[in-house]
């Protein structure tokens, strides 16, 4: 194991002073529960403080980088900087799921790939870093593998916002109705299906009823251009919005 920390300490530029706590950082809930006896901790208090240091460093990174916005956008779009999907393109690009210690079950049923998992991973390794290093270590932190690793038109959209703006061309209203629920208290996973004038159309999975929902909204945004792509008589849609 620590050949293969420090081999991640040299992608991230930062050398732990106390290295169990990068040892925490890659450790899930499933393997601390699965290695009792070892007594290892999980990642979940760290994933909490990180969570709280990435979205102090990146609202004071958008204030100064947009002065004439206002609040509605920049919240807006730190939402989108450090949202679950986003978090989790910074996880691969850094192949952080390589690194992460998960117990077997959790390993057979893909979570090395799961977008919440590895998503609170990059959280718990902000965590780690703010509590051995000091905020400044943890911005640096920030700034290299999250704010400058997105680009704009990678940012997480709000396609709620964006299906109903979609709707309101044609006096039509969508509604997201719960389909499911499954997992544990603290792996929840939501199914929401998103209804157009009451007809089912599309649905999404999250680790959130809100992160499920968006998900549906973009899977009927899809439904949606599919039929106008096909539809000889209904012209293409404006596509400047890059969605």
């Amino acid at each position: 194991m620590k050949e293969r920390t420090q081999e991640l300490e040299k992608k991230l530029n930062y050398s732990f002073h106390d290295p169990s706590l990068l040892i925490t950082a890659l450790t899930h809930s499933s393997y601390a529960n699965e290695h009792r006896k070892e007594k290892p901790v999980n990642n979940e208090r760290l994933e909490f403080l990180g969570d709280a240091v990435l979205e102090t460093v990146s609202s004071e990174y958008l204030y100064h980088l947009h002065p004439d916005k206002g609040e509605g956008w920049l919240s807006k779009t730190r939402a989108s900087m450090v949202c679950e999907p986003s978090l989790a393109k910074c996880a691969r690009d850094l192949k952080l799921p390589e690194y992460l210690r998960l117990g077997k079950g959790e390993e057979q049923m893909g979570g090395r790939d799961r977008d919440s998992l590895i998503s609170d991973a990059v959280e718990a390794l902000i965590g780690a870093v703010f509590l051995d290093g000091g905020f400044e270590e943890a911005k640096k932190l920030i700034y290299r593998f999250v704010l400058m690793d997105l680009k704009e038109e990678d940012l997480f959209d709000d396609k709620k916002t964006y299906l109903q703006e979609l709707l309101n061309e044609t006096e039509q209203s969508v509604q997201y109705k719960l389909l499911k629920e499954e997992g544990p208290p603290h792996e929840k996973v939501f199914t929401m299906m998103a209804l157009v004038d009451g007809v089912p159309m599309g649905s999404g999975s999250g680790r959130t009823k809100k992160a499920a929902a968006q998900k549906a909204a973009e899977d009927t945004i899809k439904i949606i251009r599919g039929k106008q792509e096909t539809a000889t008589d209904v012209p293409e849609i404006d596509r400047s919005t890059g969605l």
